[in-house]
């Protein structure tokens, strides 16, 4: 995928963040590939405990830096403890899971990993109970470490599903804290020194640069104050993001990195909204679509172009809900992006 070239994915496509509920990743699976068949994604557990959520998992795909867990969450250490090999395992396991239920298909397919800033922002520092964030020289390693990790990740991906068309999507929800200079430190009373933006571009370039190539690649940010153009400055492809954060004011930039080509993972089904599917009154796929033609007609922007240019996605990951409501998420997305095409193509 190049920005303002042809985009890997069916026009109306859907997908999902991440994350998803339970501890069965051959049953995750199943449920993405049969309700997302244009564009599955990798599901990822956290349930399933330590290393298998967002810092573990992507701590697990480091270069040369072991890591640990802590009553806190994770460190940098000097040698990887029992959780980290876990961590490792999980990864084994969905791959192998993926490759079998992936077996002949051609499409494309998503895999996530966590950014470099959010990772380093959430890896405490081997001696010390403050966050990589804080020690410049560490974030530079731990970037470097994490660029060679997502790119063997990257090859072995394509290896296993020789057919399909990767899509790496790096997920920094910590990226507009730390370039606020809101990430704490370990004693909660201050704030590491917030990240230069020139630096945070440099270093989420890197990472996105790795897998470019082998892959195509998207930025995903669903917190507040989403830096819609650091990303695209990273050379990201896709920028995701939750649609109910986006302001007014967000419009111009959103409108003018989609005229620069890049893809629009749009975060419309509300998390609040996706238990409702399965317990009512339930969210109307139209009103979700609505909400994306919405967002597509304020940029001005031909209308032909959104069909192919944007996903419809849940705002965020599904960990949170039970399974019933994350299949149903799912499925409202699916038919809310056949809508969406629908509605553009009549005009309406």
């Amino acid at each position: 995928m190049e920005r303002g070239g042809q985009f890997p994915w069916q026009a109306g496509s859907a997908t999902g963040v991440g994350s998803m509920p339970g501890t069965d990743v051959a049953q995750a699976c199943r449920v993405v590939f049969g309700e997302l068949p244009d564009l599955p994604f990798l599901p990822e557990l956290p349930d399933r405990g330590p290393g298998a959520e967002i810092t573990g998992r992507t701590a697990a795909l480091l270069v040369d830096m072991p890591v640990q867990t802590t009553a806190r969450g994770w460190k940098l250490a000097d040698r990887p403890g029992r959780d980290a090999s876990r961590a490792a395992g999980f990864w084994s396991q969905d791959l192998d899971t993926l490759e079998e239920v992936a077996d002949g298909y051609a499409g494309p397919v998503k895999v996530q990993a966590c950014g470099p800033v959010t990772l380093a922002a959430t890896l405490e520092l081997t001696r010390s109970l403050d966050p990589a964030l804080s020690d410049p020289g560490a974030f530079a390693d731990l970037t470097a470490s994490l660029a060679e990790g997502l790119a063997a990740h990257v090859a072995d991906v394509r290896k296993r599903v020789p057919a399909a068309a990767v899509i790496v999507q790096l997920d920094e929800p910590a990226l507009p804290a730390a370039l606020a200079g809101r990430v704490p430190t370990a004693s909660g009373l201050n704030f590491v020194r917030a990240v230069e933006p020139v630096t945070a571009t440099q270093y989420l370039g890197a990472v996105l640069s790795a897998a470019a190539g082998a892959a195509s690649t998207t930025v995903h940010c669903c917190a507040a104050g989403s830096p819609f153009r650091l990303m695209a400055d990273a050379g990201a492809e896709g920028i995701g993001f939750d649609l109910g954060l986006v302001r007014n004011a967000d419009v111009d930039l959103v409108a003018e990195l989609a005229e620069a080509g890049l893809a629009l993972m749009a975060g419309a089904l509300p998390t609040s909204s996706v238990q409702r599917l399965v317990s009512g009154p339930p969210l109307p796929a139209r009103q979700t679509a609505e909400a994306v033609v919405g967002l597509w007609r304020k940029t001005g922007l031909a209308p032909d172009r959104m069909a192919a240019q944007v996903v419809i996605t849940p705002a965020c990951g599904l960990a949170g809900v039970s399974p019933a409501a994350a299949r149903a998420a799912l499925e409202h997305c699916r038919e809310a992006g056949r809508i969406a095409v629908e509605m553009i193509e009549a005009g309406n």
